[in-house]
């Protein structure tokens, strides 16, 4: 799971503009990082612009998956990750985003011209949502779960192994119970046979 890109973008007017971005181009080598950037950038403009107002929307893109919340009053975020990250969290995180900017950022600072804001939550956000099970309180307490109950299905089976076991010893005494008390009457008749007064 990997999370590359959060962008706000203004998406009231044609063409969307970015009013402030993050990225993380870590995992690309030095010399793909501005082409890739420059696509990130490129490809959560277009969808943020063809987002509509309180409309949510996933667009996937090669290994690449654009999650998007265009909000009413004319601003939309674009989370950009691989595959494997969770939708739940990203749009979770989109919505708390989205908030925090429009208290901190009045409309009349970015309603109209290229506006470039600065916005640190968004890169916080970025490092702190790699492990979304870490960051994520439900997919935390979800993990926790699934480790707790791959415990539970391991006692049980153990259990079960026991009851098996307890069976197969209890089933085998039944026969060797048997088994004894045939050689009790064969050797009671072979000593009754042998008996010199």
């Amino acid at each position: 799971m990997k999370l590359y890109y959060i962008g706000i973008f203004r998406n009231s007017t044609k063409p969307a503009v970015e009013l402030c971005a993050a990225k993380d181009l870590s995992s690309f080598s030095f010399f793909e990082r501005k082409s890739v950037g420059e696509f990130l950038t490129f490809f959560g403009t277009t969808v943020a612009e063809r987002t509509a107002p309180s409309q949510r929307q996933s667009v996937e893109e090669n290994e690449y998956i654009a999650h998007t919340y265009a909000r009413s009053d004319g601003v939309a975020g674009v989370i950009i990750a691989d595959k494997e990250y969770p939708i739940r969290v990203a749009y979770s995180l989109l919505n708390r985003l989205l908030d925090q900017f429009l208290t901190q950022f009045p409309r009349g600072q970015w309603s109209q011209g290229d506006v470039t804001l600065q916005f640190p939550d968004l890169e916080s956000s970025l490092i702190k949502y790699q492990n979304p099970h870490q960051a994520d309180s439900i997919m935390r307490v979800q993990q926790e779960l699934d480790e707790t109950k791959i415990v539970l299905h391991k006692a049980i089976e153990s259990v079960l192994q026991r009851g098996e076991e307890l069976d197969s010893l209890v089933a085998k005494s039944s026969a060797l119970s048997t088994t004894s008390k045939m050689f009790y009457k064969e050797a009671k008749k072979t000593n009754s046979c042998c008996i010199i007064a």
